[in-house]
């Protein structure tokens, strides 16, 4: 048995949901599109499990936060997906692609084809055991990934109140529930094998800040090691963690956040891989012209920095969706898709955004007793990155633009002087062009181009009356 759909989106994470809405601001047809996914619920937005899902009171809870409700954009229920005619194959595991036959085939023995996948499987957790750790099955060992994850780890919260929290890894997810820890009541031990936390993002300096409001919060951080076993007891409950320079860890619950790795398997050797994810091109298409992909299993160009990358965050899964559906439906249209890479995160009373890229020379800006501050990354004379803590929305908005705008910097002490005004002052200015200096500031913006535009307007409007009046006077000579 089979079905057969125009579109069929697999996975169904964030992407998903924000894809199927724009299929249908774009004229989808009833039945023609098709979500399958290994989750039990509707699409939904993947950053509330690790912020207000574990929160002791008022926490979110489902439908509150299906998406697309993360970009204040209509919330999307399974009665939506039904009034828009649009299948929902949930709790289904596709065990085999063919993208030449176009098909797909579930566990189940379904087959179901498309004329157009987009995929969106995103990436699973990594798990200990791929370090070379075995535990991973112990009661009151947790990951966080999905819904499943999310209200096990809950469970486990509250069966542990005023207990110990080993949390393994200083990333994102290691950060946001370790605050989601502290306000449980539940005593906090970080461990990680780098130098500060989020360490493929922030600087020393700015990791400093965040340790130490997180150390006022009472959370102990262990770093430059790594977890080696467990202590487990007859019950299979850990008891204990046993770290790799021999310290060893009262722990009532453990917190695994180690990274992740997408969801590529189903195409190896089908379609084109790099950088750990399916490589697409600028309207996010693959090797495979009926085959896009998005999210965090998707390599794609990023114009800003000419270069391929593979981004895990959920704003570049939404816009991505979006594109890569405009894409599908109008390709002549539809130009590459032009992404400011971007990531944020909110823990406690705290709220940080980044945008671009975090190479070159840092120059850090603002009170780091305070509440504000943030930092600027200078590469190959041009401002590319940028740190804010504490901004407003405007000031976010002024950080994003000046980094898109990639202005050129000649001071760096200046740039520090200036700081957060910096971006703010950019940010007013209209497109680039070629450099000038502004005000002797040390900084070399961009002048604007349309003063050009009319100058040389009026030159070639005046050359070409001239030639007309020429040739005229020439034909009444012939």
């Amino acid at each position: 048995m089979g079905r057969a759909f125009v579109y069929v989106i697999l996975g169904g994470g964030v992407a998903a949901g924000y894809a199927a809405l724009e299929f249908t601001k774009r004229g989808l047809s009833h039945g023609e599109l098709c979500i399958i996914s290994e989750e039990t619920v509707a699409p939904y937005e993947r950053p509330a499990l690790s912020k207000g899902f574990l929160l002791p009171e008022a926490r979110s809870r489902l439908p509150s936060f299906h998406t697309c409700v993360g970009d204040n954009e209509e919330r999307l229920t399974p009665k939506w997906y039904k009034e828009n005619g649009i299948e929902l194959v949930l709790g289904t595991r596709v065990k085999s692609a063919d993208v030449r036959r176009k098909t797909l085939l579930t566990a189940a023995g379904e087959t179901i084809s498309y004329k157009f996948l987009l995929v969106a499987t995103g990436a699973r957790a990594l798990k200990l055991e791929e370090f070379g750790v075995s535990g991973s099955d112990a009661e009151r060992v947790c990951y966080l990934r999905g819904l499943a994850d999310a209200n096990r780890l809950f469970d486990v919260m509250q069966d542990c109140p005023g207990g110990n929290a080993v949390v393994i890894g200083g990333g994102y997810i290691g950060m946001e529930c370790a605050a989601s820890l502290v306000i449980n009541k539940i005593n906090v031990t970080m461990v990680f094998p780098e130098a500060h936390c989020m360490a493929r993002l922030f600087t020393p300096k700015i990791a400093s800040y965040y340790e130490d409001y997180y150390k006022s919060k009472g959370v102990n951080f262990i770093k430059g090691t790594v977890l080696s076993s467990f202590d487990i007891n007859s019950d299979g409950k850990v008891i204990a963690v046993n770290l790799r320079d021999g310290s060893k860890l009262p722990a009532d619950m453990v917190v695994v956040g180690i990274g992740i790795r997408p969801n590529t398997s189903l195409f190896e050797g089908q379609l084109t891989l790099e950088k750990g994810g399916i490589k697409v091109n600028g309207k996010l298409q693959s090797s495979n012209s009926s085959v896009y992909a998005v999210g965090d299993v998707a390599a794609f160009p990023v114009k800003l920095f000419g270069e391929t990358r593979r981004l895990e965050h959920v704003d570049s899964a939404r816009r991505a969706a979006r594109h890569a559906v405009t894409a599908i439906i109008e390709p002549e249209k539809t130009g590459e898709f032009d992404y400011l890479p971007f990531f944020y995160s909110r823990v406690f009373t705290m709220s940080w955004q980044f945008y671009g890229d975090n190479v070159g020379e840092v120059v850090h800006y603002g009170d780091f007793s305070g509440s504000t501050f943030g930092a600027y990354w200078v590469n190959k004379g041009h401002l590319v990155g940028s740190f804010l803590e504490g901004g407003t929305k405007e000031e976010y908005e002024a950080i994003a633009k000046t980094t898109r705008l990639k202005p050129a910097i000649e001071d760096l002490g200046e740039l520090e002087r200036q700081g957060l005004g910096f971006a703010l002052t950019v940010s007013q200015k209209p497109l680039p062009s070629p450099p000038v200096d502004v005000s002797g500031s040390g900084f070399v913006l961009e002048r604007p181009i349309y003063a050009w535009h009319a100058t040389a307007g009026v030159i070639v409007a005046a050359s070409i009356a001239a030639f007309a009046y020429w040739y005229g006077r020439r034909r009444r000579r012939w």
